[in-house]
């Protein structure tokens, strides 16, 4: 099938070597715009994506735009029969989702309805939830509400993060998106409306979701934990200094301690009180200006008092 691709990060870049590997024709690949990086910002890096299409010799596009006509125009030039969409970043305006005869499909990493918008793998996680997925829908006019093709789900497990969670559902969006075209293409495409009623929201993560409150049970900071790596990060404040936490254990202990009171830091990492009478150890950190490190390697120079 005659295919264009739209994608920008990490996560599509499966999909889109498997449309390749399975024998489709990927006429073109748009990608969001390369991003500035570096300490002063004056170094231009491409998205994962557009490293993948070059390395195949497929020609790529990256519109500051979807409404102006410019990328209407090369679509119809491209002239696809179908076009995927797998973690794109721009929201698709009518006049391209009509343009294909096969449609607009989408690679969403969560079990529509749940979990619309930007980041459902990592509300997955905050939310501590035991089981995600990926679906493969037809794309409508609004966000992530077109019909389900097909969907995939995977455990979630109780201490995985967010990092190793992204990968696997990457690979299994790519391997159910194979499945999906070729059924398309046969004409034998489920094609099921999502209950609308059941849906619920992920949307962009940012930095209020970072500062961690001890007045939560432990198991709740640990979810935040996980769920927010790399970025924003949660944080805490140990000693008087401003931490990222990016790996923690919760422990099958109980105290009467006040929430956020230190009960033990030393070589098995740091253990704080948390609401309900449960406990929390930080076993990964890193201190502003400082390197990510283990938490007890951190207490050999920032050593910090009991209770």
């Amino acid at each position: 099938m005659r295919i264009v691709f739209m994608g920008t990060p990490d996560f599509a870049v499966p999909s889109l070597e498997g449309l390749i590997q399975a024998g489709h024709t990927v006429c073109g690949v748009f990608c969001q715009p390369d991003k500035p990086v570096g300490r002063h910002q004056n170094k231009l890096q491409a998205p994962p994506v557009k490293q993948a299409a070059l390395e195949h010799g497929i020609p790529v596009f990256q519109p500051t735009k979807l409404r102006d006509g410019t990328a209407l125009a090369q679509l119809r030039e491209l002239a696809p029969e179908l076009i995927v969409v797998a973690a794109y970043g721009r929201i698709l305006p009518d006049d391209i989702l009509n343009l294909p005869p096969m449609g607009c499909i989408n690679v969403h990493s969560s079990l529509l309805p749940k979990y619309r918008g930007a980041a459902p793998i990592n509300w997955a996680v905050l939310n501590g939830d035991s089981e995600t997925g990926v679906t493969i829908m037809h794309m409508a006019h609004d966000l992530d509400a077109g019909d389900i093709i097909d969907q995939a789900a995977t455990p979630i497990d109780p201490d995985e993060t967010v990092v190793s969670l992204h990968d696997r559902l990457a690979q299994m969006g790519a391997e159910l998106l194979v499945k999906v075209v070729a059924d398309i293409a046969a004409g034998t495409a489920a094609r099921t409306p999502q209950d609308h009623g059941k849906a619920t929201l992920a949307p962009m993560l940012s930095r209020e979701l970072s500062p961690m409150d001890f007045t939560r049970p432990a198991r709740e900071l640990h979810n935040q934990v996980r769920g927010l790596i790399p970025w924003p990060a949660a944080v805490t404040e140990l000693g008087g200094s401003r931490c990222k936490v990016f790996s923690t254990s919760v422990l099958d202990v109980h105290t009467d301690a006040a929430p956020g009171a230190i009960l033990a830091a030393g070589k098995e990492g740091i253990q704080l009180a948390c609401g309900g009478g449960t406990v929390l150890r930080i076993d990964e950190l890193q201190a502003d200006g400082g390197k990510r490190m283990r938490a007890a390697d951190y207490l050999r120079g920032h050593p910090i008092p009991v209770g």
